[in-house]
């Protein structure tokens, strides 16, 4: 089994990819909101070297989501497969990150 999460960074795609996902038989993500550490920074008006982001950063959304999955071993990239169809290309600009980790046992998954 494996944890994936992905960060969307465009919000407004969340619909769109959790029906996607549903409709391929992905279900029962837990999905978070959540905000970059440069967003964060940003906002502070201690660190300076980020004054010259917030003009940049101001256009796109101060929230991100988080989409946690718990999947067997082999469905990162089915999960991936369908991000980069909805979103784009993982390696083109505001398309998130999406990264697995192994998970060594799980209690309460319902099949």
């Amino acid at each position: 089994m494996k944890l994936v999460v992905y960060v969307l960074s465009k919000p407004d795609l969340l619909q769109p990819l959790l029906t996607t996902l549903a409709n391929a038989g992905i279900k029962g993500a837990t999905i978070l909101d959540s905000t970059g550490m440069g967003r964060e920074l940003m906002d502070n008006d201690e660190v300076s070297i980020f004054g010259s982001l917030r003009h940049i950063l101001s256009a796109n959304s101060a929230q991100t989501k988080t989409l946690l999955f718990v999947t067997p071993d082999d469905g990162m990239a089915k999960i991936v497969s369908i991000v980069e169809r909805v979103v784009g290309r993982l390696e083109g600009p505001d398309s998130g990150i999406i990264f697995s980790v192994p998970i060594d046992s799980v209690k309460g998954l319902k099949g």
